[in-house]
Parts: structure tokens; sequence; C-alpha cells
């Protein structure tokens, strides 16, 4: 049983707070066709995804066979939308690259029915709605209402314990509808059937129940449930569990003593329901959609390969330019190596001196017991002399011999100064200069 506990659905967007839902309280059979009227806006459809598992709830509870829904999980969801739940919508929501029996088998694809098992169910629901001579033909070939009565053979084909249908017969015309109609009365016999509608007189001659809403609240129930149909049906639920206590127990029996008895049926219960479509599945479909559209697939396929050839040779050109010059940076500096001496000039100082002409400073006529000369090249002289700076290199040697990146550096070479004694093959000594070196 279905049941709903002061439910309320707020969306919020900035500040803006909607109320779509206020406490909104329904319990409705296991078996019963029910009519939700309204105007637009006053929360029928929320209502409807609401109890489909479509949407969440802001607060309250949706309780679904005596369990609260407050701690399902994304996976139970799926498992309550895939396995109870049909939906009927306005808009049919049909493959149209498939046929009409393909279109029903995918609710029992995504359950994980075998092929031909769900082959055999897909073409019983469209023999329930009418459409046994339709299987083999696409959507595109069938009028609205047979593309809504092969959305309700979709439906129906899972066997779900509910249907629920938002405006079915929104967009067909009163003859279409009333076949529609007659569908969704017929499936009610056996099951809960939840629908919304516009149409009072609809709502009037087939429904069992009819709901009216306004402004988010329910303020009419022509038909709600009695306290003696929930304690009856709080009853044989009762009885329902200890059967199925007994019959798990009697199982185990079976199990113990070896004789592996067990129905199929009774195994096929236990494996854990499926709440997705399978890689395999999808990937065929998938495949089947292409195929279905060669043109368009090979013009994305032509276009998507210049895209890619054209970035491929981008990155090519640029690397290579970038090889390119590296090559030239590397033999530029090959040929104008970095040089450190031992001595160095800083030449800027020495510039400077030139610049100014080497003027100190003082006073013209000076009056004191001493003078100095004020001559010009001397100071220019001192100042260049001046710049010239000693380098400790033994340090710095060895600094670069222990951190060297051979990545960075192309080469080194070091070379010595030195004035070293030869002595020839007779008494004369001749001093010269040799420049030892170390490449």
């Amino acid at each position: 049983m279905l049941k709903l506990q002061d439910v309320t659905k707020d969306y919020v967007s900035g500040e803006l707070i909607v109320h779509a839902l206020k406490g909104v309280s329904l319990e409705f059979r296991k078996s019963e066709f029910v009519a939700i009227l309204g105007q637009s806006g006053c929360g029928k459809t929320t209502l409807l995804n609401i109890m489909g598992g479509l949407d969440k709830y802001t607060s309250g509870d949706l309780i679904i066979n005596g369990v609260s829904t407050k701690d399902y999980s994304s996976r139970d969801w799926d498992n309550y939308r895939n396995h109870s739940i049909g939906f009927i919508f306005q808009s049919y929501n049909l493959i149209m690259h498939q046929s009409v029996l393909e279109n029903v088998e995918l609710a029992l694809t995504l359950s994980g029915v075998k092929k031909s098992e769900r082959k055999e169910r897909a073409k019983q629901a469209l023999i329930r709605v009418g459409l046994e001579k339709e299987i083999n033909k696409k959507p595109n070939q069938l009028s609205g209402g047979q593309m809504q009565r092969v959305a309700i053979a979709r439906a129906i084909v899972n066997n779900p314990d509910i249907i629920l249908a938002d405006e079915p017969t929104g967009a067909l015309d009163t003859e279409t509808s009333i076949s529609v109609m007659d569908i969704l009365k017929d499936i009610a016999k056996d099951r809960l059937v939840i629908m919304v509608t516009h149409n009072p007189d609809l709502a009037v001659k087939y429904s069992d129940r009819i709901i009216k809403m306004a402004d988010g609240k329910v303020y009419d129930d022509s038909n709600p449930v009695t306290q003696e149909e929930l304690n009856a049906e709080t009853e044989k639920a009762n009885g329902q569990d200890e059967q199925n206590k007994s019959e798990d127990s009697s199982d185990g029996k079976e199990e113990q003593n070896g004789n592996d008895i067990i129905p199929q049926e009774k195994k096929a219960k236990k494996r854990k329901k499926r709440a997705s479509m399978s890689w395999f599945t999808a990937f065929s479909l998938s495949l089947k959609n292409l195929f279905t559209k060669k043109a368009r697939t090979i013009l994305v396929s032509v276009a998507g390969s210049i895209g890619i050839i054209g970035i491929a040779l981008i990155m090519s050109v640029s690397s290579g330019f970038q090889g390119y010059i590296d090559n030239i940076q590397r033999d530029t500096l090959s040929s104008s190596p970095i040089t450190v001496s031992q001595q160095s000039i800083n030449y800027m100082d020495a510039f400077s001196s030139l610049m100014t002409g080497g003027e100190r400073e003082g006073k013209k006529y000076p009056t004191g017991d001493y003078f100095s000369s004020n001559s010009q090249m001397e100071n220019i002289v001192e100042k260049f002399v001046g710049s010239v700076k000693t380098v400790e290199l033994k340090n710095f040697k060895n600094y670069l011999e222990q951190n060297i990146d051979n990545d960075k550096i192309h080469g080194i070479r070091y070379s010595y100064t030195s004035s070293l004694k030869f002595y020839g093959n007779g008494d004369k000594i001749k001093d010269m200069a040799v420049t030892p070196t170390n490449d």
C-alpha cells in the first residue's frame, strides 16, 4: 500500500521559495483507479513525481508497503522505479529508430530479463493494448493514440504494482482518449493506477476515486481509505509475512538436506534485482542507433578526424619549432660561452669615470695647511684600477662540480695560466708561458 504522511515540497532559488506541496496526506488501495484533478500549478505533477521516485520530498514521509523511504539510497529508488512503478506521460518518449516491440522490451532490458522471455512478455503487453499487428513498425509510422498505447504497454510489461499516468490523454482526440481510458480502466482491476488530468468528465466516468487539489493542498477526496480497510490490509500483510517466513524456513531445511529442490521461481525471487542497464546492452543500443543514421555518423566521424588530425599537426609543428629554437640557442651559446675569470672589471664604474671626467670633489681654492693635486688622468686611472675585482674561483669550482646539471650545461672548460721553465739539450734556460686546459 502507498501512503503519504504530511508531505511537503519546496523549490528554492536564491531567496525565493516556492511551496509546491503543503502537507499532503493520502493513502491508496492496492488496486483502484485514482484521478487527481486540479488547475495548472496546483502541485499535481509534483505529487505524482514524488510517488514515482522521480523527485524527493522536502519533509514528511512516503511509505511503501509499510516501509519508510526516508533512508532510501539511490539504488533503492532505482529498484523502486524499475520494478514497482510504470510511467505514462503526455509525451510518449519512444525511441524512434527502434520498433514498437523493441521499445516495449527496453523496460524489461533494464530489469535484466532474458531476451527470449522479454520478447514474449512484450508481445503479450502489446496484444493487451490492441497493437498485435503493429509490433514491427517504427513509432513514426503510428498515430498519436497508437503511440500512447505503446507507452502504456511499456509501462505494464514489467508487471509493476503502481501505474502513474501524467495527462495520458492530453494530446489525443476524444475518441482516442476514450480507448486509452478503457485500457487504463482494465489495468486498474489488479493494480493501483493514479492519473493526473484536467478533464473532469473522464475522471468521473472512469475513475473509482477523485482527489481534488488546489495551491499544493488536497481539499477533496471522493473515496478515502477507511480505518476498516487499513486494519484488513494490515492483517493481510502480517499473514503474508508469516507465510513468507515459513517458506524461507522450509527452503532452508531443503537446502540443508542437500536435495536441491528449490524451484527456479523462488531462486529468481532471491536474486538481487538489477537497478540499471548493463554495459553490453547500452553499447548495443548505441551501436544500433549509429547504424540507423549512417550518413550523419560518417559526417561526424570525418569532421572529428579532421579536428584530431589538425590538433596533432599543430602539436607536431609546435614541437618541431621548439626543438629547432633549442638547437639554435645551444649552438649560439657554445660559440659564445659564459666566461668567469679570476679578475674582472666593472665596466660601468670605468665608463662612469670617463663620463664625469675624473674630477675630485673639493674646494677650488683651499685655505688649509694641506693641498692635493686634481689631475683628471690620475683620477681616471685610479677609478679604473679600483674597478678591477678579484674572484675566489676555488670555492666556485667546487660548488659547480657538486651541483652540476648535465641537462643544462653543454660543456665546461678550465684554463690555467702558469710560467714553466723548460730545459733543452743545451745549458740555456727558456721561460715559456703555457695555458693547460681541462675540458
